[in-house]
């Protein structure tokens, strides 16, 4: 596999959106409403992702291989405050086919570099508590679970666990 990781620019936009949607419907079925899931529009997401990456608030980087972008990394400050942490890995999607190939990890490490260029020194990632591989990757990566709390996707009442690293 011919592997590159980059920072993600405005034009990677729709390509984002597409693995997000993608890994979404694959990751979460069964455990998010699949009506919500039926529901998740490509170019809404798109457009999003667009704002995302125009507005340069978020640390945003894909893996792509030949065929082009098949994953995605994205995170920045953290959004809820929590003694000891200052960032937050906010998503991390791969396309089922390339999971399980050590891209997540390097993903996770650019992320972890540009944390720590930027002065950042405690990561946060919250994951549905159901979503054991994703629970299983962020344990791989030295992280340990420091809460807990429950959120709404697709009118469902879901637990989330908070998993970090206090020092990157």
């Amino acid at each position: 596999m011919n592997l590159k990781i980059r920072r993600a620019v405005p034009e990677d936009a729709l390509s984002i959106a597409l693995v997000q949607v993608e890994s979404w419907r694959k990751t979460y079925a069964g455990i998010i409403p699949e009506a919500f899931l039926a529901s998740l529009d490509i170019e809404e997401r798109a457009a999003s992702w667009m704002q995302n990456l125009q507005a340069g608030r978020m640390f945003i980087f894909v893996a792509q291989d030949e065929w082009g972008i098949f994953g995605f990394i994205s995170g920045g400050e953290l959004r809820d405050p929590m003694d000891g942490y200052d960032c937050e890995l906010y998503a991390i999607y791969l396309l089922p086919a390339n999971q399980r190939r050590g891209v997540g990890q390097e993903l996770a490490l650019t992320l972890r570099e540009s944390f720590l260029m930027n002065g950042f020194s405690g990561m946060v990632v919250w994951v549905l508590e159901r979503n054991l591989p994703g629970i299983s990757f962020y344990k791989r990566l030295g992280g340990i679970q420091i809460a807990q709390r429950m959120i709404e996707i697709g009118g469902a009442e879901l637990p989330e666990l908070a998993f970090g690293w206090p020092v990157l």
